[in-house]
């Protein structure tokens, strides 16, 4: 990571490593901030918005201290200065000191690596794949929302914790956890208590 690393706040967007984010950016100051980082690393920071964001999302409101750097893949800039790009999850960080010299956001941050796996590990995190499966299979009845068997466990497991319609801070509780299989269980625990939940009559389902 840079010394200084973008950062773009979101209120209900967590990234996730090693998984692709499609980003339409148009406010002025994010803008500056992608010319900045595709002319330098095309790396920036991923951050959620705290709760009571709206009182003051034109300064800088509290943003959680982790998130997860990206590297812009993709980059398309439109006639009138807008931006779509895609990013890919790399790293956890956490902020040290926020920079306030430029109209966007930097930071200072510390990488949080992820505990490396052992076999226990990957063992568990394919287990917690079945019964991930086996309960979005009890939830998702289209055939065009079938997890793609040849998916990694690690991949799946990030991928769903970024596109499932979970609520913003259960992703960033997935985000904030230690390693990859505490990442899956606690998966595993938020969607069996979101199934238990959506059996109650009048509840909606939770994956889509």
């Amino acid at each position: 990571m840079s010394d200084l690393l973008p950062l773009f706040p979101l209120p209900n967007v967590v990234l996730f490593p090693n998984v692709f984010l499609p980003l339409h950016i148009f406010e002025p100051r994010y803008r500056a901030m992608i010319a900045d980082a595709l002319a330098s690393d095309r790396l920036i920071g991923m951050v959620l918005l705290r709760p009571g964001w709206e009182r003051d999302y034109e300064g800088r409101p509290p943003v959680y201290a982790t998130g997860c750097s990206g590297v812009i893949t993709h980059a398309e800039r439109l006639p009138d200065g807008r931006y779509n790009v895609v990013l890919r999850g790399l790293d956890c960080f956490r902020i040290v000191r926020e920079n306030v010299e430029l109209s966007y956001r930097r930071a200072i941050v510390e990488p949080v690596p992820e505990r490396p796996l052992d076999h226990a590990d990957r063992q568990a995190i394919h287990e917690a794949r079945a019964k991930i499966e086996s309960i979005l299979a009890q939830q998702v009845r289209t055939t065009d929302a079938k997890i793609p068997a040849a998916m990694a466990d690690d991949d799946l497991v990030n991928a769903l914790a970024q596109y499932l319609d979970l609520e913003p801070l259960e992703k960033q509780a997935l985000l904030e956890q230690p390693s990859l299989r505490a990442r899956a269980a606690s998966l595993v625990q938020l969607l069996e208590m979101k199934l238990m939940i959506s059996r109650t009559p009048g509840v909606s389902n939770f994956a889509h």
